[in-house]
């Protein structure tokens, strides 16, 4: 039942960005890339599984951490995450990929090296997510934090908010357990890392962006489970768009009113786009313990 989930998810991903691609007109090229194979302990045990991995995630044009659960490939989703921001490649993450982003700037700007998720560590000393306050650790069955659920803007000039058309607020569909510790959210914001997206209590980070970068953002929501044919998600389209450069173009033009956001006029799950950009031929995707890399290469972990 749970392997089903996973699968659901990674179609839904796939899907997503190949919505946000045909919006755009271009061509997706997606390549696969076990997470495992980035860490440095594979470098040991499987030297050319460690050099094929990297040299598909160094040439892909865009990065996608998606959700999952356990602790498998973990470590080198964070290397992804890391090589992302440090060459200023595209990089999306969902939900557990957006915990990734938290994590790895925990551990490489606010020099936490013990930083973890308690999903992974449950003695972890610098815990930067957590295990939410109401769910269950006895009970696995109907425990998370399901379905639609309002996302507030709390910074109107940020890329993700220009992507949903500068509404004051979303709605988009959760499934997780885990969140960012929101006792460490003052320490990340002062050192340059921009939580964009919260719930109704200010309490639940649910969309974070670097706002110096060209696209870096992690949601807690999941927006490929709303993207449709014609209505791609947002957060999808600002990937495929940053990937081949033509962001800018993409929310810089005015948006029109849609169900849920806007990106421009013609069509956007979250948004609509008045003229096609052109899109990346890569985009990289990971599902677990996995990435994707397709067309202007987008890498998915």
């Amino acid at each position: 039942m749970q392997l089903s989930c996973w699968l659901l998810k990674l179609s839904s991903c796939m899907q997503a960005l190949l919505h946000a691609s045909v919006e755009l007109r271009k061509k997706l090229i997606v390549d696969w890339i076990p997470a495992c194979d980035l860490e440095d302990s594979s470098a040991k045990e499987n030297p050319d599984a460690y050099k094929a991995a990297w040299k598909l995630l160094k040439g892909a044009d865009g990065i996608l951490v998606p959700g999952g659960f356990g602790d498998r490939g973990v470590q080198g989703k964070i290397l992804a995450a890391k090589y992302a921001r440090e060459n200023k490649i595209p990089y999306l993450g969902i939900c557990l990929g957006m915990q990734i982003a938290v994590i790895e700037y925990a551990r490489s700007v606010l020099g936490l090296r013990d930083a973890n998720s308690t999903e992974f560590d449950v003695n972890c000393k610098n815990p930067c997510v957590i295990f939410m306050p109401e769910g269950s650790k006895t009970h696995m069955g109907g425990t998370m934090r399901l379905g639609s659920r309002r996302t507030h803007f709390q910074v109107k000039d940020c890329k993700s908010a220009k992507l949903y058309g500068n509404k004051s607020f979303i709605d988009e569909r959760h499934r997780h357990r885990y969140e960012v510790n929101p006792d460490m959210i003052a320490t990340f914001e002062n050192a340059g890392l921009s939580f964009t997206g919260k719930d109704e209590t200010g309490q639940r980070m649910e969309i974070v962006e670097l706002p110096n970068h060209p696209y870096y953002i992690g949601a807690q929501f999941h927006p490929e489970f709303k993207s449709r044919p014609g209505k791609p998600s947002a957060f999808f389209l600002g990937l495929i768009a940053a990937s081949c450069r033509q962001l800018d173009t993409l929310i810089g033009n005015v948006p029109v009113k849609v169900a849920n956001g806007v990106a421009m006029k013609k069509g956007c799950q979250n948004g609509k786009t008045k003229k096609p950009a052109k899109f990346l031929s890569g985009a990289v995707y990971g599902y677990c313990n996995g990435v994707h890399d397709e067309g202007n290469y987008c890498s998915w972990l």
